[in-house]
């Protein structure tokens, strides 16, 4: 084997070498990016629950109040409200 084939042989080596370790670097980015990814969904899936519990207590607390303090006379407020 001459130098040059040496020379071209180790460089080629170095170049797959460097191709592996760059798949590998894109590989553990895109799992990183997946991993936060649903992370994230998660946590939004968590604050839009959060969310709709508390409205449906929010709306329950109301539905109470108004039924508490609806004194008969008058139509209830499903009835009384202004349809456009």
């Amino acid at each position: 084997m001459t130098w040059r084939q040496a020379v071209l042989l180790s460089c080629f080596s170095a170049v797959v070498l460097l191709s592996m370790e760059n798949r590998q670097k894109l590989r553990v980015d895109e799992l990183r990016r997946e991993y936060y990814e649903e992370q994230r969904n998660e946590f939004e899936n968590f604050v839009e629950e959060q969310n709709d519990e508390q409205e449906e207590r929010s709306r329950e607390a109301v539905e109470q109040w108004r039924q508490w303090h609806y004194d008969g006379l008058h139509p209830s407020y499903l009835y009384n409200r202004h349809h456009t």
